[in-house]
């Protein structure tokens, strides 16, 4: 008698396991991503991906092709842990009998109030030569392929430059009832629009100059806002100038082969600024710092060639990849695709714990912030946004301790964007709960 009650408990607790196994079978989690009232009223592709079977687990029109908004820094990500050592390139230099001659390499960290360490600035300020700045190595153009020019004066957008400096941009501020600029060389480029006399206060530059106006009205207090300037080498050079307190001369000249590269700061401190609030100037500039790295020309094009011919060839859909931000609604990946980029940043990164301070984190950090509020964190993935489209891309620790690799991509929908995300949680939520 007591062997059966022994025999019927051990099948009850198997029958139990059983239940839990079929609650994530595959097909319910395709149905729960294609039943959604919120999700299936627009495009949305979905591939969950198991690595330690090295299988997908669940697809939901995996193989088609979304704009990945800012999903793309994985793939500029990806190009920088693989061609990038363990500091980012500040600028590469020759010094002459009677010169120091520098090229930029796209620091993006130089004199950027939220990066700089200071080394390439002290280098400069201490060099017992004049300077001078060869330009014309960048070949693109300021903006990336398929960007919006009509968000020219966004902070989101600033020029892509082979010499970034100040971030590209224009920070105003309040100071008492005046107006402040930094850089303070661009002050004499303000102008008050006196037709305007009443409304919002906000600071508009022209679109092919650095003309700055704003309105004749009381400027708030503790007013900040952040506009991108036109960049021209002779700009370049007042604003270096200016900041250096010593001359600096352009040139026109050939990277030598005899160049030497000075480095800044910590390529992870710069993933980390890219990664986690989705900085679209980190990561133009990190591509381009890519380019120089290989040895290739300094064009967004080139590298993107290099990096798909040479770390990319094995993915399952060729991507289409077109900038190094996702501001560009030209770029299309598809969600498997995504996955098996993930699980290559994974092996390349070489340590979770380091992989995952660089990511946004549910409910502690980044663009995640907001989201997955439960405690500890079990998310940690890349978000991507435009108007109509939104993805999440990254990984999922469960409950029971696995990993699992996942993108969730939306695109066209009309409904409030804040539906489409919380509507993601939940799904992702119930696959963290169940898996």
């Amino acid at each position: 008698m007591k062997l059966s009650r022994i025999f019927f408990f051990v099948i009850f607790l198997f029958s139990i396991y059983l239940a839990s196994c079929s609650s994530v079978r595959p097909a319910r989690i395709r149905k729960i991503v294609t039943s959604s009232p919120v999700l299936n009223t627009h495009f949305t592709g979905f591939a969950l991906y198991d690595p330690v079977k090295k299988k997908m687990v669940a697809e939901v029109l995996a193989d088609r092709y979304f704009t990945p908004a800012s999903n793309t820094k994985l793939f500029t990500f990806f190009a920088a842990l693989n061609m990038l050592g363990d500091s980012i390139p500040a600028l590469q230099y020759v010094e002459r009998r009677d010169s120091l001659i520098c090229w930029g390499t796209a620091d993006a960290s130089f004199l950027n109030p939220s990066l700089d360490n200071g080394r390439a600035f002290s280098f400069l300020k201490s060099a017992g030569k004049p300077i001078y700045l060869a330009t014309g190595r960048y070949t693109g153009n300021f903006f990336g392929y398929g960007w919006m020019w009509d968000d020219y004066n966004g902070d989101y957008q600033p020029e892509i430059t082979e010499f970034p400096i100040f971030e590209n941009m224009a920070h105003f501020s309040s100071k008492g009832t005046k107006l402040r600029v930094s850089p303070g060389l661009l002050d004499v480029f303000l102008n008050t629009d006196t037709l305007k006399t009443s409304g919002k206060f906000s600071v508009r530059r022209e679109f092919m100059t650095n003309e700055f106006s704003f309105p004749a009205v009381p400027v708030p207090p503790g007013y900040m806002q952040s506009v991108p300037f036109k960049v021209d080498t002779a700009l370049v050079r007042r604003l270096l100038q200016d900041t250096l307190k010593r001359p600096v001369a352009l040139v026109s000249k050939p990277v030598p082969r005899d160049v030497r590269t000075l480095y800044s700061i910590k390529s992870d401190t710069l993933y980390k600024h890219m990664l986690q609030p989705s900085d679209n100037f980190l990561a133009e500039h990190l591509l381009l710092a890519c380019a120089v790295a290989a040895g290739k020309p300094m064009n967004t094009t080139g590298i993107i060639n290099y990096v798909t011919s040479t770390y990319l060839a094995n993915l399952p859909d060729k991507p289409q990849w077109v900038d190094g931000s996702g501001l560009s609604r030209m770029n299309l990946f598809t969600p498997r695709d995504m996955v098996l980029l993930l699980e290559k940043i994974y092996a390349k990164a070489g340590n979770q714990e380091r992989l995952f301070d660089l990511f946004p984190a549910g409910g502690k950090t980044g663009t995640l912030k907001n989201l997955y509020k439960s405690g500890k964190p079990f998310v940690f993935a890349k978000t991507g946004t435009l108007s109509n489209n939104y993805s999440q891309s990254g990984y999922l620790l469960t409950r029971r301790g696995k990993r699992l690799t996942y993108s969730f991509m939306n695109n066209n929908y009309v409904n409030p964007a804040a539906d489409v995300r919380k509507e993601m949680e939940r799904i992702v939520t119930w696959l963290y709960e169940r898996y």
